[in-house]
């Protein structure tokens, strides 16, 4: 112990000879809160260099060296930064993903990568920082907008407009703004790459449209022969009703589009009326939703099945051999001319007039078979009753009784076997 008794001793009387010259030149504090201001001012200063040094260490780099902007090119007005999204549509006009863009800032400038305004700077105007952060240590009279960047307001910093930041944040240290602080993300491309939401040409535009149509297409056939395969009897019930009750299918499903928000409102409030139904909600919810979900799916297959069906019996009455003659060709078929006419807005739809008329036909035509199909599944119970398919016949209508009774069913009266008609004249 006495080895280590001298050297911590010898370093205890270099401290004090070296502090004490220091303390005699400070100013006589007797109280407490001198003593705490002091301190105060010493770790405000160990902060301040600290904080420097670390976001120096810290910054993010942006791959771009700093530098300023050149005027030219396309003008952006950043002294009414209200709206930041067209802001941003300026900005992206401007820049236009070029490596050396022009742009010129009325009433300020523009940098490219990390720009500091120093402690003892005042900047007059307004600044746009690409790429890079923006460090104001001193004064900005104007406003400020960063792109891909941040904004670091330190200590003692003043920005006497509004601050704008596009991809980026605001860091406030301690400064001080006359503005608003707004931050926004960006959809700007960077320098060399084409932007992510540019517009599509007319070919573009056409193809999707037609990949819409093909994919539903696509879908809806999937799900009709699934339909055919595990419910074709179901299908028929619902597809002949819609063929001999399409005015009743349609009144039907017009009411129903318009109760369905009252019953499903009458559905919940009914049940949270009781402990047992509030349990029950949520199943309810979803059974309700999928109930209303395959009742238009059904409804709507069961008219393309009933389109098809039509079309093929018509051509089979003309003398033309179909072979096989099923539910799948008739879905097929009907499908198929729905989709034609949404194919015929993908095709044309560019057209400034035509393309409108042509999406509002395509649109009431299937909104107008969808509410018959979904009418349909309404009045046969989905395929269970077949009051209205056509399918039932009155008992007197099976035998052959109508060719001599009174003409019953639109069927006009017979002469009965074994007499014979009386001559005129007679």
């Amino acid at each position: 112990m006495r080895v280590f008794r001298r050297p911590l001793a010898g370093t205890l009387l270099l401290a004090v000879c070296v502090t004490a010259p220091l303390l005699a030149d400070l100013p006589p504090r007797t109280d407490r809160s001198s003593r705490l201001e002091l301190l105060d001012d010493f770790w405000g200063l160990v902060s301040e260099v600290s904080t420097r040094v670390g976001l120096q260490a810290t910054a993010p780099g942006k791959g771009a060296a700093p530098r300023p902007i050149p005027p030219g090119g396309a003008t952006v007005d950043l002294s009414n930064l209200s709206q930041p999204t067209a802001v941003e549509d300026r900005l992206r006009l401007a820049l236009n993903g070029e490596a050396e863009p022009r742009v010129t800032v009325p009433g300020g400038t523009a940098r490219r990568g990390n720009f500091s305004i120093g402690s003892e700077e005042s900047v007059n105007g307004h600044l746009l920082v690409v790429d890079g952060n923006a460090d104001v240590y001193g004064r900005l009279r104007g406003n400020l907008v960063t792109l891909r960047g941040d904004v670091v307001l330190h200590p003692g910093s003043i920005v006497a407009g509004d601050i704008l930041t596009l991809g980026g944040k605001v860091r406030d240290l301690g400064g001080e703004v006359g503005g608003e602080v707004r931050s926004l993300e960006s959809i700007v491309s960077t320098p060399g790459v084409a932007p992510a939401q540019a517009a599509l040409s007319p070919l573009e535009n056409v193809l999707y449209r037609v990949a819409g149509v093909v994919g539903v297409f696509l879908t809806l056939l999937v799900l009709g022969f699934g339909v055919v395969i595990f419910g074709r009897q179901n299908l028929e019930i619902v597809s002949d009703t819609v063929s001999h009750s399409f005015g009743r299918s349609f009144v039907t499903g017009l009411l129903g589009q318009i109760l369905l928000l009252p019953t499903f409102g009458m559905l919940v409030v009914g049940l949270i009326l009781s402990v047992a139904g509030i349990l029950l909600l949520p199943f309810a919810v979803a059974v309700f939703a999928m109930l209303v979900v395959v009742g238009v799916v059904g409804g709507y297959l069961a008219v393309a099945h009933a389109l098809g069906e039509t079309y093929t019996r018509r051509r089979m009455a003309l003398g033309v051999i179909v072979r096989s003659p099923n539910s799948y060709r008739y879905l097929l078929i009907g499908l198929l001319a729905i989709a034609s006419l949404w194919s015929a807005w993908a095709l044309f739809g560019w057209v400034p007039v035509a393309g409108s008329i042509m999406w509002g036909a395509a649109f009431f035509v299937s909104w107008l078979l969808g509410t018959a199909g979904f009418g349909a599944t309404l009045l046969s119970r989905a395929g269970i009753k077949e009051n209205f398919s056509g399918r039932l016949f009155p008992p007197e209508a099976m035998t052959d009784e109508y060719l001599w009774a009174t003409p019953q069913f639109g069927v006009p009266a017979g002469r009965r076997p074994g007499t014979r008609t009386p001559a005129r004249g007679l």
